[in-house]
């Protein structure tokens, strides 16, 4: 589908060379009169300036966000590309796929119950039918908004070369029509498919997701000789278990063979067990009381598999994964870069046509009125704005303007407030001595004082009931205590001023929670009176003096982590670990896809299995004869398919391979022995891959942290903000820029932007694009005066046409060796045009 405005319309021409544009060279406006470089505007110029402008701040956007340039760029497409990609429409579709995802927990089975034991669950609330279909029939129909407008942006032509976009139409299209036969059975089929598929809307709607996603299947391969190892390992070991814990007659020394060796099948989950040391040393304590050298064998199975290659499959996916995550953070730094060259070439156009066409760079000015539409964080902004006012006097080049965007990746740096000035000496002194370092270090060491009382007392009333206890010390303790916490709350006010005080986050942390405890204080006291001897707890209102007692007490712990930032080792832990909350979306978004498909297929397989229903406790063992170590005597039936909490809540039990082998043999026994491909088929994805990914990540963004501590130099007089590290920035010291040749090429391949070369020094006749109306003219161009003003081989934007003309004049100055640009009427194409 054609483009119903062209990227760059309306160029200009010299004066005296000849007539005006053809029809169409003007953004579809047809024919104007002839434009001179300086004076006489033609119309609708301001209408073009202002539409290149929108393409360059579009293109800044998109190079921010690292999200592809490909697509329409004319001016109804950029509106709607905006509106497309605004918080509000973002925040709209984030809301709908988590409100879809969100629907499993009331569906049939309903999760909304108090507890998920089988022996106490009350039968739950069920949704009418109806319900839940009309909020998924709303989601649908943002979700069929969202691929239609993707699908438009990108063009028609391109739409098919997208294999997101085409999965996305066919999960909507089997998600509507099993909603379709949801409704025509009256909600009462059994197999709903679309819950399988609502994982597929997080996963299409992150772009770091879909490069992790893919990174993981290229991981997947390397993974196979290890993973072949363990398999031959396991194998040989099973037989040599097998033959070594023969059947004997004597059932005593028969327990090994009984219990763990009885056939394949358990022999295999045994041993696969113990590669997880989940049943460690239980697996080895029957064959060792019968004789110390069976430990031999277990001691070897578990030294090669556990300490070798489990750990060496670990180091293979870190390893393999981290080149595979840096291949595609190198490509999201050259979406940026080329998002950039994208925008630089667009504004040229607007120079060229007002200076003169041979002209490449972009006015401070221009630059101003583009920034003035971009939507970024305002402190970046005002650092571009304040880099690009060093160039006011002349024209920005390719690789200045590209510099100047590198503030996109550093640090803000911010001044704190200015503390208050007081005229007496005595006041100084006092903000002086308020405002140490030591100051806070003196309330550090209050704090532990607290925090070891309120520690003495818990192990004197470990084994007391709440009636036997006496709070008087500890409340008179606490009561002391948050009354320092609130002076000196109070002196730093003073010291810094109430702008200073809030602008550390932690005074923020540490007054929050001074003014809840002094809130909780003063509730006590008002309940329970002041402390005194023999202060006993009673139910007055709606917490008890021990209930009011423990909530203090645990504000009072959690305030003890005040000391994290006065601690740079720890201070530098604290971060690695908010980093990876604040930005392990992709990681966490995968891990969520994985759970939900998990949890959906296993409600389908093991709904029900228990057989319990709610108040019979018949098939409940009893703890004195059902077996130790199994299902029964643990008591794990509240680990259950029955419903989506409970299958999530069932497959962490799992992740975490304690005692898993317990749940193998209780779904063995209460559905099929073929249960156990699906928890090892979890474990295999949860435990090893995913877990090992995320060490992986941990390591990197700690390494990262720790390597750029060094780095770091003080700013005087200023504060740095706390450092959020992203992925993109945590494999930026290692990448490689991309060249000038390789934006140029890509750039020539946008299906919405059509370019021409320009020519450097030295080239030949035969290196202009095939079908260049301005071949043979090289040779009279005169040598350029400036060539640094002309990046070799930078593209010009240009349009399309079946007859070009090369708006060549002889009062070319040698500024440099460019032709003019090529216009092209929108109206023909030619296959000469297409090609290029």
């Amino acid at each position: 589908m054609e483009e119903s405005e062209p990227l760059l319309s309306g160029a200009r021409r010299p004066r005296g060379s000849g007539s005006g544009p053809p029809d169409g060279a003007l953004g579809g406006r047809g024919p104007g009169p002839a434009r001179s470089y300086g004076a006489g505007a033609e119309p609708g110029a301001d209408a073009h300036r202002e539409l290149c402008i929108s393409q360059a701040a579009v293109f800044i956007e998109d190079a921010i966000q690292y999200r592809s340039i490909y697509h329409r760029m004319d001016s109804t497409s950029l509106t709607l590309y905006r509106w497309h990609y605004s918080r509000i429409c973002q925040g709209i579709l984030s809301f709908t796929i988590f409100l879809i995802l969100s629907l499993a927990f009331i569906e049939i089975p309903s999760s909304l119950t108090v507890t998920s034991d089988v022996r106490y669950r009350q039968a739950p609330w069920e949704p009418p039918c109806g319900l839940t279909e009309s909020i998924e029939a709303l989601c649908f129909l943002v979700f069929i908004a969202d691929v239609s407008m993707k699908s438009y942006l990108i063009g028609w032509k391109e739409f098919p070369k997208n294999p997101w976009l085409l999965a996305y139409i066919v999960v909507l299209v089997v998600s509507v029509a099993d909603w379709t036969v949801s409704l025509s059975f009256a909600c009462r089929e059994t197999l709903r498919i679309r819950r399988a598929l609502r994982p597929f809307f997080l996963l299409q709607n992150s772009s770091m997701m879909k490069k992790t996603l893919k990174c993981i299947k290229r991981t997947l391969p390397e993974m196979a000789s290890v993973a072949l190892l363990l398999v031959v390992h396991l194998c040989l070991f099973t037989m040599l278990g097998m033959l070594l814990f023969m059947r004997e007659k004597d059932d005593q020394k028969d327990q090994e063979r009984r219990l763990y060796f009885r056939n394949l099948p358990e022999s295999l989950t045994s041993l696969l067990v113990l590669l997880t040391t989940a049943n460690n040393p239980d697996v080895m304590i029957p064959a060792y009381s019968k004789h110390r050298a069976y430990s031999i064998f277990f001691i070897v199975f578990t030294v090669i598999g556990s300490l070798f290659l489990m750990n060496l499959l670990t180091a293979i996916i870190y390893n393999q994964f981290r080149g595979y995550l840096m291949e595609a953070i190198q490509s999201s730094l050259f979406r940026r870069r080329l998002g950039i060259r994208a925008a630089f070439q667009v504004l040229c156009s607007l120079e060229g046509a007002e200076i003169h066409p041979l002209v490449v760079g972009v006015k401070p000015e221009t630059f101003l009125q583009m920034m003035q539409k971009v939507n970024m964080k305002l402190y970046r902004k005002e650092a571009i704005v304040q880099a690009v006012g060093a160039h006011a006097g002349g024209l920005l080049s390719a690789d200045q303007f590209q510099g100047v965007f590198n503030e996109l990746d550093r640090d803000a740096v911010k001044e704190r407030p200015p503390r208050p000035e007081y005229r007496s000496a005595l006041l100084r002194r006092a903000q002086s001595l308020f405002g140490h370092r030591y100051f806070d270090y003196l309330g550090n060491l209050v704090a532990f004082g607290n925090i070891v009382s309120i520690c003495m007392f818990l192990v004197m009333d470990a084994d007391r009931l709440p009636g036997e206890r006496d709070d008087f010390v500890l409340g008179v303790l606490n009561y002391f205590f948050i009354l320092y916490y609130v002076l000196e709350m109070l002196l730093k006010v003073f010291a810094l001023g109430p702008r200073g005080y809030c602008s550390f986050f932690s005074n923020v942390f540490d007054g929050s929670l001074t003014v809840v405890l002094l809130v909780l204080e003063i509730s006590t006291l008002a309940v329970y009176g002041f402390p005194h001897p023999g202060w006993k707890p009673e139910m007055l209102g709606i917490l008890s003096l021990w209930d009011m007692a423990r909530l203090v007490n645990m504000f009072i712990v959690f305030r003890f982590l005040r000391i994290i930032p006065n601690v740079k080792l720890m201070s530098l832990v604290a971060g690695t670990l908010l980093d990876l909350v604040k930005n392990m979306r992709a990681f966490a978004g995968i891990l969520v896809v994985v759970y939900y498909s998990f949890a959906i297929i296993g409600i389908g397989l093991f709904r029900g299995a228990l057989g319990a229903p709610p108040g019979n406790h018949s098939l409940v063992y009893a703890n004195s004869t059902a077996p130790c170590g199994t299902f029964e005597q643990l008591e794990y039936w509240s680990n259950n398919f029955d419903d989506f909490a409970a299958a999530l809540v069932t497959l962490w039990n799992v992740m975490v391979v304690n005692n898993w082998q317990v749940f193998l043999d209780a779904y063995t026994r209460y559905s099929s022995p073929w249960s156990k491909l699906y928890f090892v088929a979890w474990w295999l994805v949860s435990s090893v891959i995913w877990m090992n990914l995320f060490v992986a990540v941990i390591l990197e963004n700690f390494i990262h942290k720790w390597d750029r501590r060094g780095q770091q130099q003080p700013v005087p007089g200023a504060c740095q903000v706390p450092y959020q590290m992203t992925v993109e920035l945590m494999f930026r010291d290692v990448l490689e820029e991309p060249t000038e040749e390789e934006l140029v090429e890509k750039l020539t391949q946008h299906p919405h932007l059509h370019l021409c070369r320009t020519w450097a020094p030295g080239v030949r006749e035969s290196q202009c694009l095939p079908g260049d109306p301005r071949q043979g003219l090289l040779h009279h161009l005169p040598p350029p005066a400036h060539p640094g003003l002309l990046p070799s081989a930078a593209p010009l934007p240009c349009e399309r046409s079946g007859r070009a003309r090369a708006l060549v004049t002889e009062k070319v100055q040698p500024l440099c060796s460019t032709v003019c640009t090529v216009l092209y009427p929108q109206s023909i194409t030619s296959p000469g045009a297409r090609s290029r």
